[in-house]
């Protein structure tokens, strides 16, 4: 029993310190975006870089515990606008409205996890290798959007295919249109909120609700 409750302590503390490593990343990331190294990343913790590499074995490692600790973040908010108490095309420009003000909000941490260092020849110390990780975290995104919308809509005996379908659609689109609007602000975020609500929403306004589902 005595050693069941070490073990227990140990995982805690071990996870209580991983969660510390990662707000200090989050803390460089917000200071330096895509150029975020793991030796400032590690100065920042106060710590060592291989004391840094035990935790999370490379910069990939880091990368995907970063990128999951955003996404998470990010699919619970799009969720939360989903549900909130309104009007179909109300809540589509919610959810599309949340994920721009989430990439909005954090310019730094967005360029971190979908754009590569802007250096021309960076060193092994400089950067991360983003391109290798952000399709995975777009795919996270459009697969579990794709669950919402199956479990919400009823779009006919295909219903869970295009479900997956407009879910990487969907993500696909913000993905685009926010990156692009994001680095131009050749409109205000109202305005490309209701721009890509009126693209969605021809066949999204005649599809029903799936039968005791929550609504879409």
């Amino acid at each position: 029993m005595e050693t069941t409750r070490q073990a227990e302590r140990q995982r805690s503390a071990a996870e209580r310190r991983r969660r510390e490593l990662l707000e200090a990343a989050d803390r460089v990331v917000l200071r330096d975006g895509p150029k975020a190294s793991m030796n400032a990343i590690a100065a920042e913790a106060g710590i060592t870089k291989p004391i840094l590499y035990r935790h999370f074995g490379d910069k990939g490692g880091l990368y995907r515990a970063l990128a999951k600790r955003h996404t998470d973040a990010l699919l619970s908010a799009l969720r939360a606008a989903l549900d909130a108490p309104a009007e179909r095309r109300e809540r589509v420009e919610a959810t599309l409205d949340t994920y721009l003000a989430a990439i909005e909000a954090r310019p730094q941490v967005y360029r971190f996890l979908m754009h590569p260092s802007d250096d021309a020849a960076p060193s092994p110390e400089q950067g991360f290798d983003v391109g290798r990780h952000s399709a995975p975290l777009l795919r996270r995104l459009g697969e579990e959007l794709g669950k919402v919308i199956a479990e919400r809509v009823d779009l006919g005996p295909d219903n869970e295919q295009m479900a997956r379908i407009w879910g990487h659609g969907i993500v696909g689109m913000m993905h685009a249109a926010g990156d692009w609007w994001l680095g131009d602000r050749p409109c205000s975020r109202a305005q490309l909120v209701r721009s890509l609500a009126d693209l969605l929403w021809g066949r999204l306004a005649e599809a029903g609700d799936r039968p005791g589902g929550s609504g879409f």
